[in-house]
């Protein structure tokens, strides 16, 4: 049996750092997991990821969504769904709600075309679990490095709030998926919260974590 973990929130969340606890967590507890990320995670969705985070010139918000798609439809053919066919747990950092906080409620595009044009790239794939970092989006952005930002770190503040806003959003019309988790707490206790939502649902399963 396998679970389908993705971890979203803003910038500076350590959402990161948190995946990669879980990773190292569950291979310890002899548990076969696959770790990957978005946009990237493949040859295609890796030079993406550089077009999209470090190229400069401007990539408008319908362009965003479909470079950002087209690196998920790779990641999910390619990756996500053989994994999940072989019986391995997938934790993904980031996945389709990106694409809905940042350019539906960032950029203001039309939440329906964002879903429709999801659900075309996961081919319908959705997460077992959803665990939302949050933090006020002004102590995300002081946690970045002002002079290594990206394309989507250097936006405003304005920006930030509504990917903030829109995740909370998105939270709240879907607990039983999500988990929302103060990051502001420090990591260890983040990590376990965490670990005891995951040891459950593999509990669940009838996997001992």
């Amino acid at each position: 049996m396998s679970l389908f973990i993705t971890f979203e929130g803003g910038d500076g969340t350590g959402k990161s750092a948190q995946a990669d606890a879980l990773y190292q967590r569950l291979l310890k507890s002899a548990i076969s997991v696959v770790l990957t990320h978005e946009p990237g995670g493949t040859p295609l969705g890796d030079s993406i990821d550089h077009w999209l985070k470090w190229k400069d010139g401007d990539i408008s918000p319908l362009a965003e969504l479909f470079l950002f798609s087209a690196s998920r439809s790779q990641l999910v053919d390619k990756l996500i769904k053989p994994s999940l066919e072989a019986g391995k747990t997938v934790i993904c950092d980031r996945y389709a709600d990106s694409s809905i906080a940042y350019q539906g409620y960032g950029r203001g595009l039309d939440l329906k075309v964002i879903k429709a044009v999801n659900n075309t790239a996961t081919t319908g794939l959705t997460p077992d679990l959803t665990l939302l970092l949050d933090i006020p989006a002004a102590e995300g952005l002081g946690r970045k490095s002002a002079v290594s930002r990206d394309r989507f770190e250097k936006e405003d503040i304005n920006f930030h709030q509504k990917v903030r806003d829109g995740y909370l959003k998105l939270a709240a019309d879907g607990p039983e998926r999500w988990l929302v988790i103060d990051a502001l707490q420090n990591r260890e206790k983040v990590a376990e919260i965490i670990w005891g939502k995951v040891e459950t649902m593999l509990s669940q399963l009838g996997v001992r974590g």
